[in-house]
């Protein structure tokens, strides 16, 4: 069975959670390959939103979700979402991290926030979640993984290594009283005892499950533009959430993933800082904003909105090796007279059809539009293709030919089962 893989097209916040929860009932494994808690996805179930910040999406389902080697886990933070999970009645007996993730501590998330506030502002505009400074532990080779709270003895020790360092650089840097490594101990010791069964050898488990023909699916979190490497550097997140990522990320090999699919929104937002050429600042901005309610899972943020960048999604299309293309909240579109679709950027009087690698080029790009006529038909209940308003269908071809990619899944409606199927991606 083929390896399927998830990816965010946009700068996050494009519906993934909701494209893994349809798959997901297909899928004996789902598997989070990068991130952390800093990613919000929301899935609604029987009208109920539930919100997930590091669990898989895929855990509404009965499938075995891991959170894989690629992850930094803030533990307390998933022991609250198993709780707010079981006190809905959802199991969560299938939920695995791997040994090899790295633990999210305390002084990330207080560095995190102290980095932010020196650097004003230049501020990278992150979740303050400890991400960024967990993954720079993990890349100096002072980290500590899940896997060291089964000897807890050794766990201490390095833990004592680690605050020793950290302690110097909050008293003489940030002038922050740091932290005691006592009470630390002890914060781990009351939580080791429910990790313990969920800690797995997770790259065993999942290529095991593709060498026996088990369906797995590859869950990313963020996106392309948010990606360390091919990003909008320095505005990015610390890990790949690209398809290359799941090889680093969940320890498989390249040919044993099949479909890829990239999750685009039918337009563009951005939360935090960053060039965002395609950014509306008029009243169509204001009113994709409130009718997608686009504002922050994870945060709260309203989000910056603007039209469709296919600049951005044909590049994610390119360094992902995408197979397939889901368009989501089409019908947010619903109501425009006209819509534009950005085609292309313009910088110094230059023509861009990709994205510039320099940030300070970027910075000044001007969207060159092309511009459609709108729709005024409720879409939200259609279901397939072919009842489309003419107008969507024209928008939606032009996707496909300017991003050389198969639309195989429309979203129409936050619910779980409004979607329209345009191509089967199960193989």
């Amino acid at each position: 069975m083929p390896g399927y893989v998830v990816v965010g097209t946009q700068w996050g916040d494009e519906g993934k959670g909701k494209v893994v929860d349809y798959l997901g009932s297909h899928m004996d494994y789902v598997v989070r390959f990068q991130g952390g808690n800093n990613a919000g996805h929301t899935v609604v179930v029987n009208d109920d939103k539930v919100v997930l910040h590091l669990l898989p999406s895929g855990v509404l389902q009965k499938a075995l979700c891991i959170i894989g080697p690629g992850v930094v886990v803030d533990p307390f933070v998933f022991l609250e979402e198993i709780k707010a999970l079981e006190e809905k009645g959802l199991p969560t007996e299938h939920v695995k991290i791997s040994d090899c993730s790295h633990i999210i501590m305390p002084y990330h998330v207080r560095l995190d926030s102290l980095q932010e506030a020196q650097l004003q502002e230049a501020k990278i505009g992150t979740t303050k979640r400890g991400i960024g400074p967990c993954y720079a532990d993990k890349y100096s080779r002072i980290g500590l993984r899940m896997g060291d709270l089964k000897d807890f003895e050794q766990f201490k020790k390095k833990l004592k290594r680690a605050l020793e360092m950290k302690n110097i650089l909050f008293h003489q840097v940030y002038q922050d009283e740091g932290f005691v490594y006592e009470d630390m101990v002890q914060q781990f010791a009351q939580i080791r005892e429910k990790l313990l069964p969920r800690i797995v050898n997770a790259q065993l488990l999942v290529n095991e499950a593709l060498d026996t023909s088990k369906q797995v699916l590859f869950e990313g979190a963020q996106a392309a533009m948010l990606d360390i490497n091919y990003g909008n550097y320095p505005y990015v997140t610390s890990s790949s959430p690209t398809s290359a990522g799941v090889c680093t990320g969940a320890g498989v090999a390249p040919q044993k993933l099949d479909v890829i699919i990239g999750i685009a929104k039918a337009y563009s937002t951005r939360v935090g800082e960053g060039p965002f050429p395609c950014e509306l600042f008029d009243e169509e901005g204001d009113t994709l904003r409130e009718k997608g309610g686009e504002y922050g899972a994870t945060t709260g943020r309203p989000r910056r909105c603007g039209w469709l960048d296919v600049n951005v999604v044909r590049h994610a299309a390119m360094i992902n090796g995408l197979t397939d293309l889901v368009i989501t909240k089409l019908d947010i579109l619903s109501g425009f007279d006209k819509i534009k679709m950005c085609v292309a950027y313009e910088i110094d009087g230059q023509r861009y059809d990709y994205i510039p690698s320099n940030i300070e080029d970027l910075q000044k790009a001007k969207p060159i539009y092309e511009i459609f006529d709108g729709w005024n038909e409720d879409i939200a209940n259609i279901s397939h293709y072919d009842e489309l308003p003419e107008n969507a269908k024209i928008y939606l071809r032009r996707i496909e030919e300017l991003c050389h990619t198969k639309i195989s899944m429309i979203s129409v409606g936050p619910e779980r089962n409004s979607n329209i199927i345009v191509h089967e991606m199960l193989k």
